[in-house]
């Protein structure tokens, strides 16, 4: 089977650890043909390339600035990205038969491509709905409700979700918001498929965890609460720095390492504050952010509280494979806070909610028995719900080829 992955995300080589490169490469493990298109954006001045990898062939598309650079131009590189890519494809892969399309939100501009490949070559369409747009924007106000802005790219979700022959949500919270809010698509398309990885098992010893906490001068008899991850305004970050500022317990420690748009207000924020219980690094690389991670001891999510769609961050995955248990601090619509709970993996409070903030963290301290549970509800959960042979399995038993 010769399968097509469309996304936004960048994509350097299969051999990289993600929700993507892991699917990816399970497919290319089960026997598959493995094609990618993922943007080269323009500060990195290159221009539009195929490379061939052991597990498949990468067309990385010259495209505008897509992250970290202003509205207009990512709002002009969105739109446009489609085009792009359905030149790249017609000049670089016009004679590749793809059985199966597979692509991501964002963005919500595919459609053209998507139909393209289907109509050329009667391949099954499978998106992976990992964003909820232009409803996330509404609720971050950076659209106007009902504006041309907004009826513009609801019609193009519309269309999206309409090309799709299935749509896998990250959660059931995901999944019925998209039935609730477009009755006009048939429920048996739509399916849980959530994001999953291929866990890798991190054994650090004591030494090695001391020297890591001494090499980003972290303390050593603390308990670590790390966010990691972007740093951007639907994380709602003012909590986050709220949370590090109502935190008197002294064996508590906090680790922000991140990159985003909100990036350089935390660290205003932490230089007009001079925080001892807090320490904020700019984004590592991927390995050396695990091995960074492996050494701390809870996880944290935060996202703003004026959401009104289920998001279901990925960063997730990273905690559970650490044994980490995880404190949730989101809006009221996600359910990945319930399923943490439910799991005993750590604890959800409302994004805001500074009281039951300090009663989550106060918990996970006091009691080292329940947390080293949650440790090990921690990991079987990731095993059990999140593995990439999930995802895997639910996208190949739609194709028949």
């Amino acid at each position: 089977m010769k399968v097509l992955f469309l996304t936004m995300s960048k994509i350097n080589s299969f051999s990289d650890r993600g929700i993507y490169t892991d699917l990816l490469r399970k497919f290319y493990e089960e026997g598959h043909d493995v094609f990618a298109v993922c943007p080269i954006e323009r500060r990195e001045k290159k221009k539009t390339e195929v490379r061939k990898e052991k597990q498949g062939t990468l067309l990385n598309v010259q495209t505008l600035n897509l992250q970290k650079t202003n509205i207009v131009e990512k709002g002009f590189g969105t739109l446009a990205i489609e085009y792009q890519f359905l030149a790249a494809i017609k000049k670089h892969f016009s004679e590749v038969k793809f059985d199966v399309v597979i692509y991501s939100t964002p963005p919500i501009t595919f459609s053209k491509v998507i139909n393209f490949i289907k109509k050329r070559d009667k391949a099954y369409s499978y998106l992976l709905l990992k964003d909820i747009f232009p409803q996330n924007a509404i609720d971050m106000k950076m659209l106007k409700e009902n504006g041309i802005l907004h009826k513009m790219f609801v019609k193009k979700e519309q269309k999206l979700y309409a090309i799709s022959d299935t749509i896998g949500c990250m959660s059931e919270a995901n999944k019925k918001f998209v039935l609730k809010h477009n009755p006009s698509i048939n429920s048996n398309k739509v399916e849980v498929n959530p994001n999953t990885i291929e866990p890798s098992v991190f054994n650090q010893s004591l030494d090695q965890k001391t020297a890591i906490k001494i090499k980003y001068k972290l303390p050593i008899n603390k308990k670590i609460f790390v966010y990691g991850g972007n740093l951007g305004k639907p994380q709602g970050i003012d909590f986050l720095l709220e949370t590090i500022a109502a935190t008197k317990n002294k064996d508590v420690f906090f680790l922000i390492v991140g990159s985003g748009t909100e990036y350089n207000r935390v660290e205003k924020w932490f230089l007009n504050n001079k925080s001892e219980n807090a320490i904020l690094l700019a984004g590592l690389p991927k390995q050396d952010y695990d091995l960074l991670l492996h050494a701390c001891d809870v996880g944290l999510i935060f996202l703003h509280k004026n959401f009104t769609i289920p998001n279901f961050p990925s960063r997730l995955l990273s905690y559970l494979e650490m044994k980490m248990p995880i404190i949730a601090a989101t809006d009221a619509s996600t359910d990945i806070g319930t399923i943490i709970e439910e799991n005993n993996c750590g604890y959800k409070v409302i994004s805001g909610d500074t009281k039951n903030m300090q009663l989550a963290i106060n918990k996970i301290i006091s009691d080292e028995e329940n947390y080293k549970r949650m440790k090990e509800s921690a990991w079987n959960l990731l095993q059990k719900e999140y593995k990439v042979e999930r995802s895997y399995k639910l996208i190949k038993d739609k194709i028949n080829v």
